[in-house]
């Protein structure tokens, strides 16, 4: 079909094809909607999320959130039933590992304790031989706060020894893009149409509503919905629509380091090893096969965040002085780790709201909808959000004010309401880890 042919008329426009913005586009349109979704990259999934650890996990700080988490891990391992259809390009995994989270003084775990047992999932609290068991070779000695590494403490020995909670649900998805790519090809059986390649330049409308969007290349499309799933470039898309100063919530681009390094024998995941929040020291790490491992970092309040202006600007390539830091961590935990000479790893952006809770929500902007501050730890509630997101344009058009009565979201795994209320533009700052761990 050539461009003059193009439709140039949906009933939604969804902004951005990563892994939550394929997921809105799959739950619009197979709930009956016309959708086109546009994204300024080449294809599903190649912007931030290409770069997500993809880790599955359940341990955030709010009910609601916990819950979210939850009800989509359900989605993720029977993922040929929820998208309906099988992905010729292949479909992706869901490797198993659990989670070991180490404890510490503050109140996070703690925390993640009781929403563990209101929801139901188990865990157990490891200390001593099982947690060596666990991570043979680890140094299992407290070393909180989390300190740098030119801090004269940084050397202290440990107060005390850890414990951790240990849970058996988690771990990771085997390829992330490939993730947003098989919610697009869904998508795509249900007529939505995905352009790439195409930016917006403009949020249109008319009498006060939104009526559409306008692309760098000139061409408008029309639609009296449109849902802001930009990732990183979401908060300019705002303010592109005139909606910030109706916000209580704000969001912004963080860039972040991520490491792939080799992993010692008996600590790789093919012996066994969980992912691991590491709050103790202030990062994580994820086990991949052959034998590599993924880390990051936990925003420990010692360290320095990058907020980004421009996310069309930033440097790319991981640091010497974070890679430095992460290592000498790493080794603290890990003492026959070692450190590497160079850093292997990517620099990315997450898109961050103040209180590291996604908003899942509408805007001043009558049809105007938004699913932002989602990067860094919404990966794994992709496909939920999707629904989440098409019940509140439902919800709206069928004359419901979300703001004053927010949609309550009833989830099959648990048949417990999710108050989509919590993840409103105009909440107070949710009382969180305040970190990437939600």
């Amino acid at each position: 079909m050539t461009r003059s042919a193009l439709k140039d008329s949906f009933d939604a426009v969804v902004i951005g094809a990563g892994v939550i913005g394929a997921s809105v586009a799959l739950e619009l349109a197979r709930g009956g909607r016309s959708v086109a979704v546009v994204d300024k990259g080449p294809s599903a999934g190649a912007g931030s999320t290409s770069s997500s650890v993809s880790i599955i996990r359940f341990s955030y700080s709010t009910l609601d959130s916990v819950l979210t988490a939850w009800e989509a891990a359900a989605m993720w391992h029977d993922w040929e039933g929820h998208l309906g259809t099988v992905d010729p390009d292949g479909m992706v995994r869901f490797i198993r590992t659990g989670m070991c989270i180490f404890e510490t003084p503050d109140a996070n775990s703690e925390r993640v304790r009781r929403l563990w047992d209101d929801v139901g999932i188990a865990y157990s609290v490891a200390d001593g031989e099982s947690l060596r068991q666990l991570l043979p070779g680890v140094d299992l000695g407290a070393y909180f706060p989390p300190k740098r590494i030119d801090d004269p403490a940084f050397a202290d020995e440990a107060g005390s020894s850890l414990t951790a909670l240990v849970e058996l649900e988690s771990g990771f998805i085997d390829d992330p893009k490939l993730a947003a790519s098989n919610l697009a090809f869904a998508a795509g059986q249900h007529g939505a149409d995905f352009r790439f390649r195409q930016r917006v330049v403009a949020i249109n409308q008319v009498d006060g509503r939104v009526s559409g969007v306008s692309l760098a290349s000139g061409e408008r499309i029309n639609a009296p919905v449109v849902v802001n799933v930009g990732g990183p470039h979401s908060s300019l898309i705002n303010k592109l629509a005139g909606v910030t100063d109706g916000m209580r919530i704000s969001n912004r681009p963080l860039r972040q380091e991520v490491f792939t390094v080799q992993a010692p024998t008996g600590l790789r995941l093919e012996d066994g090893l969980p992912a691991v929040a590491d709050m103790d020291l202030g990062q994580y790490l994820r086990p991949q096969p052959g034998g590599t491992w993924l880390v990051g970092g936990t925003e420990a309040s010692c360290d320095d965040l990058h907020w980004v202006d421009d996310p069309d600007n930033f440097d790319e390539y991981p640091t010497v002085d974070q890679f430095e830091v992460s290592m000498m961590r790493l080794a603290r935990r890990v003492p026959e780790f070692g450190v590497p000479h160079r850093p292997v790893g990517l620099a990315a952006l997450y898109d961050v709201a103040d209180d590291w809770v996604p908003i899942y929500d509408k805007s001043d902007l009558p049809g105007y909808f938004m699913a932002c501050g989602t990067s860094g730890n919404q990966f794994k509630n992709a496909p939920i959000v999707g629904q989440f997101m098409r019940d509140i344009i439902d919800a709206e058009q069928a004359g419901n004010d979300h703001d004053a009565r927010p949609v309550q979201f009833v989830g099959n795994r648990t048949g417990r309401s999710i108050n989509l209320g919590a993840f409103s533009r105009l909440r107070e700052k949710a009382q969180t880890s305040g970190t990437v761990m939600g």
